[in-house]
């Protein structure tokens, strides 16, 4: 009797038992085989790439197939901090990420005037949200005959205005706002969407809550709609500053660096320097790119810390 009674307490014990480890087992199984896809495409070559950065390498193997660079510790970054084209990239970069961040008043502003039941608005949306499905080689090559010397509309419209034409491009102390310009057309749309989906998840009764308080313009913006739009604040953060500290493709295609090497930013600079017709110095572009990475990776990190103090202070 007293084996049947302890088969009988024992059963549901393994069943309990066998239902945690289907709840625990579960999920790390579903994300498996994502977490093997991000290990081998971003973990393993960002290990690469701090590894490389210690080297001096011109990107060939010997005939053997044997890796032929020579270890030179932290001469790469020792370069670094010496070299003024580095300097100058570095600079650029951080006027990206700061102008880059009146993406975020523009696209709030245009989404919130774009949130409203009138006749047409459809037409206006379409027409904000084409610069988000431009690919980034098309806008450098509008922008470029934007601001082309001669025939350009800006440089036609500063002629009219000041009797003296600016080819932004051609000039050393403009060119790199000029490019930021060109790269905030499209992001200012990328962030009008976050903030358009995250409108259309704003309270009402709050909303009329806050009216029947007697809340109404920047009062009732500061302080009833942005803090329910913090989920897409984070978003459209993360996506801006990533996109400053990636701006190859405008770099690329409107100036190639130029002129004098003054619009180069890390990510164009690391490809000069690794790829380039006068380039393969692969060691030395992986020490630029570990600084582009760190420089994100601090940015995404404060972020990412912020958020997860906010949710766990609920």
């Amino acid at each position: 009797m007293a084996n049947a009674s302890d088969m009988a307490t024992a059963a549901p014990a393994r069943q309990a038992a066998r239902q945690l480890n289907q709840r625990t087992l579960a999920p790390w199984l579903f994300l498996a085989p994502g977490m093997f896809m991000f290990a081998l495409y971003v973990l393993w070559p960002i290990a690469q790439s701090i590894t490389l950065s210690f080297y001096d390498w011109d990107g060939l193997y010997n005939q053997d197939g044997a890796f032929t660079g020579t270890f030179v510790g932290m001469g790469n970054y020792a370069e670094l901090m010496a070299d003024p084209a580095f300097e100058t990239s570095l600079w650029n970069n951080l006027k990206w990420l700061i102008l880059y961040m009146a993406a975020l008043p523009i696209g709030l502003l245009i989404a919130i005037f774009l949130n409203q039941t009138v006749r047409g608005i459809r037409l206006y949306k379409s027409l904000f949200f084409f610069p988000f499905v431009i690919s980034q080689v098309v806008v450098g090559l509008m922008f470029a005959w934007f601001y082309a010397p001669n025939f350009g509309l800006f440089y036609l419209l500063t002629e009219w205005m000041t009797g003296k034409g600016t080819a932004v491009l051609a000039d050393p102390d403009l060119v790199t706002y000029g490019i930021i310009a060109a790269g905030l057309w499209p992001q200012v749309a990328y962030v009008m969407i976050l903030y358009l989906t995250g409108l259309n998840n704003v309270a009402p009764d709050q909303i009329e809550a806050a009216r029947l308080d007697g809340a109404k313009g920047w009062r009732m913006l500061w302080y009833v709609v942005l803090p329910q739009l913090r989920p897409a604040t984070f978003i459209a953060v993360i996506v801006t500053v990533i996109g400053a500290l990636r701006s190859f493709d405008l770099v690329s295609i409107m100036t190639k660096g130029g002129p004098f090497g003054e619009s180069r930013v890390l990510s164009y600079y690391m490809f000069e320097k690794a790829l380039g017709e006068y380039g393969f110095r692969m060691g030395y572009g992986a020490a630029i790119a570990v600084v582009l990475f760190a420089i994100m990776m601090i940015f995404i990190s404060g972020f990412i810390w912020k958020m997860w103090r906010d949710e766990t202070e609920r």
